[in-house]
């Protein structure tokens, strides 16, 4: 009996189920690699780019909740990309979530792109610098609904800030 009881377990333990498996391409395996029109290397970033900096456009990293200068501005200007200058967000379409981090309800139109995200066991939409592919942040359904419902929740770090002349 007892032999008889291990030869039924060695048999479900090495039957493999497959009716959960799917067939991967190999093109569904290699990682998509989009192209920008301003590329660098990983040191030539490095050496551009603060450490925080560095962590949050290059490697998609977040800053502590609360930890950005730009915050709390309420100059007029223009949000930019940290790394390569492009305008991403004018001032008067930022407001205070209270999420912790700078948030406007829209961006500039072609100057940020998007793609889903899901590093942490759900889908996001993650947003990044259009022409050098810098991590931003992220867009949720919970902005301003007198506006465009929008919050894109971004990295105080991958902004630099130019105020209006």
């Amino acid at each position: 009996m007892k032999k008889l009881l291990f030869i039924i377990c060695l048999v479900f333990i090495g039957c493999k189920g497959s009716s959960q498996e799917k067939e991967v391409s190999p093109k569904e395996t290699s990682p998509k690699k989009e192209q920008f029109k301003i590329t660098k290397s990983e040191a030539e970033w490095r050496e551009q780019l603060t450490d925080m900096q560095f962590y949050v456009l290059r490697k998609a990293g977040t800053e502590v909740a609360g930890s950005s200068e730009l915050l709390h501005n309420k100059q007029k200007g223009v949000y930019t990309c940290a790394a390569c200058g492009t305008a991403l967000f004018k001032s008067e379409h930022k407001y205070d979530s209270g999420s912790g981090w700078p948030s406007f309800d829209r961006e500039i139109k072609g100057n940020v792109a998007f793609d889903v995200d899901h590093k942490i066991g759900y889908a996001r939409t993650e947003e990044h610098c259009a022409n050098c592919g810098g991590h931003l942040g992220h867009v949720f359904n919970d902005g301003p609904s007198e506006t465009t419902g929008k919050r894109h929740c971004v990295n105080g770090a991958a902004l630099k800030f130019v105020p209006a002349q």
